[in-house]
């Protein structure tokens, strides 16, 4: 049997945390300071395909152990998670990088304890969020309905109310036009057959239905592709956040999140 892993409940004022981001091309690793900054320099391997879970906590496994231990770790991870399992993982659903979904492994995914595992893994209290989530957690203001939109090998979302983290959910994964989500409609995939202009303009669609749809205050928009935004274009109440914040949200995500 598995030794159960029993979070403190308070945290010295000087902790430190590792912090994985995990995505479709890479996964990155640190460890932070109480205050979020990277105490290490950043480690980072490419997400290996095929990808089922056993390969994945090698991987995590491996990458992690040049870093110092921790006495927590928080991971964001590109999927639904649910009570610590995973329901959903479109980028790790696949046989290859960018390639159609493979049944077989969506199956291998789904149900699987994921936070449970990792916390076996390192043998301390760890927290899995979405990665989108994570990366809010690093930028949420506290004002306000404020809303995250990340672009990177696919889209993800993330809210917040007065600064409490709410429960995920997959909005980009409903439809932007015709059969097309938007998940796939400004993934990176798309990014590259369409061309930089076009997509362009498709994100500015998307974050005005987001708009009509949620009413928020703030959009922070983050990810690897959000360097190919034109800041001048975007509404008055977007902001671009630095790439980095998927990982130094592993700090506030112990706060915010109440999962």
């Amino acid at each position: 049997m598995a030794k159960k892993i029993v979070q403190p409940s308070t945290w010295p004022k000087n902790v430190t945390t590792l912090a994985i981001d995990v995505g479709g091309s890479g996964i990155k690793a640190s460890v932070l300071d109480a205050q979020g900054a990277m105490t290490t320099q950043r480690v980072r391997v490419d997400t290996p395909y095929p990808c089922p879970p056993s390969r994945f906590l090698s991987e995590v496994d491996s990458l992690c152990t040049e870093l110092p231990r921790s006495p927590r770790v928080s991971v964001g991870f590109p999927g639904m998670l649910r009570g610590g399992k995973v329901l959903h993982v479109p980028s790790l659903s696949r046989l290859e990088y960018g390639g159609p979904q493979d049944p077989g492994m969506a199956a291998k995914w789904h149900g699987y304890p994921l936070s449970d595992k990792l916390a076996e893994l390192f043998g301390v209290p760890t927290k899995v969020v979405n990665d989108a989530d994570m990366q809010g957690c690093a930028v949420a203001r506290g004002e306000g309905f404020e809303f995250v939109m990340t672009l990177g090998t696919g889209v993800g979302t993330a809210l917040f109310n007065d600064g409490l983290l709410l429960p995920h959910m997959e909005l980009s994964h409903g439809a932007f036009r015709r059969k097309l989500s938007t998940d796939l409609a400004l993934g990176n995939a798309a990014r590259k057959k369409i061309g930089k202009k076009k997509w362009r303009k498709r994100v500015l669609e998307a974050i005005n239905w987001f708009d009509q749809m949620l009413f928020y205050d703030t959009i922070y928009i983050g990810g690897g592709n959000a360097k190919h935004l034109d800041e001048e274009t975007l509404p008055d109440n977007a902001q671009i956040v630095p790439n980095s914040a998927g990982i130094t949200g592993g700090v506030r995500v112990w706060e915010l999140s109440t999962e």
